[in-house]
């Protein structure tokens, strides 16, 4: 069964370009409501233990160098098919295939500066929302 909750970060590139504010207007515009959201910058040991599951990937030590490089913008969103209504409005992960109007077909620079993580399923949105954030931090 479907959640109403998923989680999202705006990306080091799309913090240093200027784009929190705007993808945050489109998310809020898509019906999403911020549930919890901070501004951070990950160690790379940090960035290492959130996409452990790429570890074995050769692309697993630019991945953490990339996400340590400058601050991030981590949120969990609420929203009825929350996972899967988000995974539609950020596009694809390269955005020459992103669908015009998503986030990455606006903002993203590469397919590795894709400018926003989105959850890939509830599992995955609980235990990364988790990773960010405290019960406590949620409202």
């Amino acid at each position: 069964m479907a959640t109403n909750q998923t989680f999202t970060m705006i990306k080091p590139d799309a913090v240093e370009g200027g784009h929190t504010g705007a993808i945050i207007k489109l998310i809020e515009e898509a019906g999403f409501r911020i549930v919890a959201i901070k501004k951070t910058q990950l160690t790379p040991e940090r960035a290492g233990q959130f996409y452990a599951v790429h570890r074995e990937r050769p692309f697993y030590n630019d991945l953490r160098a990339y996400m340590s490089s400058g601050a991030i913008v981590p949120m969990i969103l609420e929203k009825e098919n929350a996972v899967a209504d988000f995974r539609k409005l950020i596009g694809a992960t390269n955005p020459a295939q992103a669908e015009e109007g998503t986030i990455r077909k606006l903002y993203a620079k590469s397919i590795e500066a894709n400018a926003i993580h989105g959850s890939d399923s509830d599992e995955n949105a609980a235990i990364e929302g988790s990773f960010f954030f405290a019960a406590t931090e949620q409202f």
